[in-house]
Formats: C-alpha cells, sequence, structure tokens
C-alpha cells in the first residue's frame, strides 16, 4: 500500500523545498468537507484548498459541467477561438458585482495573474505609475505581487528587487491599535511625502485581509477609500480573490460598504477548484488596455469557464450566502466558548461568513502574539482528523474555510474536534 511518508519522501526529492506542504497528507478522494488520504484516515476540512472548494469537494453540478465540457473539447485559447461559456461567465460577473456602471470582465488563471493584470488596466487608464498597498494585505506571489504583498517572510524573503513605485500604509488594526483614522493619516502622509497623488494609478485593498489574518476593512474606511480616490483620479482596486463567491456571507464583501470600486480581482471560488480568475471592472478602465494587452493561454480556459457557472448555480440553488451566516453563527458561538475558557490566550474572534479567525496572544496582551502555539495546533491538527490553515502579519492566527456546503452534523463534528485540539495543546504546554 502507498503510504503518506513514502509520498512525502518521493516528493522530497523531486519538487522544490520552496513548494512545500503543510500536512504530509497525500489525498486520494474527497467529498463535500470530508477528504480521505491513500492510508484511508478520514479529515474535515476547515480550509477547502485555501478557500477554494466553496461549493464543497466535487460537488456532483461541478463534475457535470467540467465533464460535458470535456466531452465536447479542452481547449482553444479564448484569445484565439472563444466560446459561449465565456460569454456567459462574463455577463453574470458583471451583473453581480458591486456597483451599478457598466462593466466587462477579462479572464486569467490565478489571483495573482489578476492582481497583474488589473495594475496594467490602471496605469493603462490612468497614464500613472504608482501603486499603494496595505502592510499585511496579500496579493500573490509574481515579482510585481509579491511587491505589493505587505509581509516579508515568506513571500518576499531572498526574492528582489521588486518593481519601483510600490507604496504601503497601515491597514486599520483596532485590536493592535491602529485606528482608521490613523491608516488615512498615514496614507495622507505618503501623498504628501513620497508619491504625489497626480502620480498614483491605483490602491489596491483587500475588504477582509486573507494572509494578513482576517481584519476586517469598515464600510466607512472603504468609503474613505473611495472617496480620496475619486478626489484624485486614483483607481480604487478591491481584491476579493479571497473573500468573494458568497464566502463572507455576501457575493462579494465590498457590497457591505455601498462603493463601487475601479476593478475588483477574483479567484479562488470562482470555479470550485478548476484554475480560473477574473478582473472586472467598470467599461470605460477596463477597455484602456489595448487589444491584445490582456489575457494568457489558459485565461478563461473552456474547463474553468464551465465549471464557474455551475458554481453560480450552485451559489443561488442551494442559498450558499444564507448558509454562510449560519456557519459564521456556529463558529463565533463554539469559538466564543473556547474565548471564555481561554481569555488570556484568545485575543480575538473575528471574520464574516465562513471566514473565520482565531488569533493567539501571550499572558492577555494582544501586542504580544502567541505564533509558537499557532504552530503547535496547527501540527497537532492532522493526528485530530482536522485540515487547519494560518495566517496573520505575525503568524498567530488560525483561520478557518470550511464549505459553504458543509452538513450541520459535520460542522459540529469538526468544531468538537477542534476544541479538544485546543485543550490538548494548552495541556501540552
Amino acid at each position: 500500500m502507498v503510504t503518506n511518508q513514502a509520498l512525502q519522501q518521493r516528493k522530497q526529492a523531486v519538487i522544490a523545498c520552496g513548494q512545500g506542504n503543510l500536512y504530509p497528507i497525500y489525498v486520494a478522494r474527497a467529498k463535500n468537507a470530508e477528504v480521505w488520504d491513500v492510508e484511508g484516515s478520514r479529515y474535515l476540512d476547515f480550509g477547502t484548498g485555501i478557500a477554494v472548494c466553496n461549493t464543497g469537494h466535487c460537488h456532483p453540478q461541478v463534475i457535470k459541467a467540467v465533464n460535458q465540457q470535456m466531452e465536447n473539447f479542452s481547449h482553444t485559447c479564448v484569445m484565439v477561438n472563444p466560446y459561449e461559456s465565456a460569454v456567459a461567465l462574463a455577463e453574470k460577473l458583471v451583473e453581480l458585482t458591486p456597483g451599478n456602471s457598466p462593466k466587462k470582465a477579462m479572464f486569467v488563471t490565478t489571483g495573482a495573474e489578476a492582481v497583474e493584470n488589473a495594475i496594467k488596466i490602471a496605469r493603462a487608464h490612468t497614464g500613472r505609475r504608482g501603486v499603494i498597498a496595505f502592510n499585511g494585505g496579500f496579493h500573490g506571489r509574481t515579482n510585481f505581487t509579491m511587491g505589493l504583498t505587505g509581509k516579508v517572510t515568506p513571500y518576499k524573503d531572498h526574492f528582489g528587487p521588486f518593481p519601483a513605485e510600490i507604496y504601503h500604509v497601515p491597514f486599520p488594526n483596532s485590536l493592535h491599535g491602529i485606528t482608521e483614522q490613523s491608516s488615512l493619516q498615514a496614507l495622507n502622509t505618503l501623498l504628501k511625502v513620497d508619491i504625489s497623488p497626480r502620480d498614483v494609478a491605483a490602491i489596491i485593498i483587500e475588504p477582509i485581509q486573507g494572509e494578513g489574518g482576517f481584519y476586517v476593512a469598515s464600510p466607512a474606511f472603504l468609503q474613505a477609500m473611495r472617496a480620496l480616490c475619486d478626489q484624485h483620479g486614483i483607481m480604487l482596486i478591491c481584491d476579493e480573490i479571497q473573500s468573494g463567491f458568497a464566502r463572507t456571507g455576501h457575493m462579494f464583501y465590498t457590497e457591505v460598504s455601498g462603493i463601487e470600486p475601479d476593478l475588483i480581482t477574483l479567484a479562488k471560488g470562482i470555479a470550485g477548484g478548476i484554475p480560473l480568475s477574473a478582473v472586472v471592472g467598470k467599461a470605460e478602465v477596463m477597455d484602456s488596455a489595448p487589444v491584445g494587452g490582456l489575457g494568457g493561454t489558459y485565461g478563461g480556459s473552456p474547463l474553468g469557464c464551465a465549471a464557474g457557472l455551475a458554481v453560480l448555480d450552485i451559489i443561488i440553488q442551494e442559498q450558499l450566502i444564507i448558509r454562510a451566516k449560519m456557519i459564521e453563527q456556529r463558529f463565533f458561538e463554539s469559538l466564543g466558548a473556547l474565548k471564555a475558557s481561554y481569555p488570556n490566550v484568545i485575543a480575538d474572534v473575528r471574520g464574516s461568513g465562513a471566514m473565520i479567525a482565531l488569533e493567539l496572544m501571550l499572558d492577555g496582551t494582544p501586542s504580544e502574539p502567541n505564533p509558537q502555539l499557532t504552530k503547535t495546533i496547527i501540527s497537532m491538527a492532522q493526528a485530530h482528523g482536522l485540515i487547519l490553515l494560518a495566517c496573520g502579519f505575525h503568524a498567530n492566527v488560525i483561520r478557518f474555510l470550511p464549505p459553504l456546503t458543509i452538513t450541520e452534523a459535520h460542522l459540529n463534528e469538526g468544531l468538537e474536534r477542534f476544541h479538544t485540539l485546543f485543550d490538548q495543546a494548552m495541556a501540552s504546554g
């Protein structure tokens, strides 16, 4: 029988160390929130491939759509011989994304590609060079998106130099004493000290930071970003790569603020695990890029577009936006009880929908992060039949990203397992 250990040894011999794996668990099959490894062990998946499988693993409608498309054709390149599914998916995305302006879309393959193309479009539209991002933000692993990402280790370490004209300001974080006013003040200072607003093409922001720790931008702060961008002719890009497609209890979290971004980047939950990403934006902005200036060989693949259409149908048919809010309530109840039991260890429980974070601290002091306990809990999760992910500027946050289709029984089972795991991690010292 093939074992996890044997596969891990084979992997380490042929795959670069930089592409490491969190768990030595080699998946054989998965269904909705359950995953089985090659040894037959069962796990409940609270990570879903980093918020990719919003509709669960192997949803029958996604399988049917992809299989049917595969029987017809697998690839022609949307920039050579396009197909109806790409047009149909674009039609739905321009309708669903926030704002009433006429919009257009374009497709690529990964979240980083979506961000890269959003920056290209913003620069083409404004004729400006500068881009402002936020501390703790994550936008990808390509050279430019690494530059935008507001955390060095492990994403930027050893990989510079990065492109010029990228600037960072603090993201509001009340737990750590960064008020919205101080963040705005830092942004205004930047525009006086380092770059004129006349030279800024775009400000890019995650409405809920992903890798940064699930810190949430308030509606007021997003409205302030919109007002500042309008004042100076700057493009506002909302990065909804991790927070999109009903994950937060909203189709896109930006809509909570009532603003319309100039551009929005989409990926992860868009196609149920088939690689696909998109940029959607105001039509006049999107059309600023010259013909042939956007795209890629696999961008908007037939398989991805077929899966994307199925995912949107599932979100509506199974009321996954409502389901996400129900999951949020259950997590807040369960993790809130855990926080009451460990008030000097758990600094915060936060998030929206099925995008929930648990932040760990030392001795009741939020400014003293506890990455060691976080690491211990993640390392012990496999033995408890859980797949968990960490994140955070200080690597002290456990993030929960279950499928929106998870059954109530599996949700309760997973939370019970996590309580047991947490108690054992605390007992281990």
